[in-house]
Parts: C-alpha cells; structure tokens; sequence
C-alpha cells in the first residue's frame, strides 16, 4: 500500500469495510438507512508505548466501537485513526 502515513504511540490506522447494502434475506438498504461499518482492516500502526506495546499488526481485520476513532480522507480513501484501546478484538 501507498499510504506515506504512520501514526504515533498507540494509535493505529484503520480502513473501514464497506457498508452492508443488502440483508442477509436479500432487502436492499437505502443509503439513509446505512450503518456505520464497525470492522475494518487495519493498514499502519504505530511504535506504541513503553508500558504497552501494541498486539495488533498490519493486514489484521478488527472490530471497533461505532464512535471510535476520528475519520480522514487520504487519496481519496476514508480511514479512520483511533488507540488500540478503542479496538475490541482481532477477527
């Protein structure tokens, strides 16, 4: 990946999936009606910190809370950047 970003300390960089557009029974959702994704796959990390280092790595898909992190647009992409703190689990 292309990406000239590293983040800092604890904090990693997250790609969220794509938001669901169908349910499983086959309904269509409208756009307005959409969730926020709150998986995603994790694609730069930082150092961490001297008393915790980080436990997830590049390439990992996780799950995170639905108002973690801040969202940024780079190349044209939507990432969100957020502490492994607020990263529940590795899928």
């Amino acid at each position: 990946m292309g990406l000239n970003i590293k983040p800092l300390a604890d904090r990693v960089l997250v790609e969220p999936a794509a938001a669901e557009t169908t349910t499983a029974s086959g309904i269509i959702i409208p756009d307005n009606a959409k969730e926020k994704p709150q998986k995603g796959t994790v694609v730069a990390v930082g150092n961490g910190t001297k008393e915790e280092p980080l436990t997830v790595k590049v390439g990992d898909t996780v799950l995170y809370g639905k108002y973690a992190g801040t969202e940024l647009k780079l190349e044209g992409k939507d990432y969100l950047i957020m502490r492994e703190s607020d990263i529940f689990a590795i899928i």
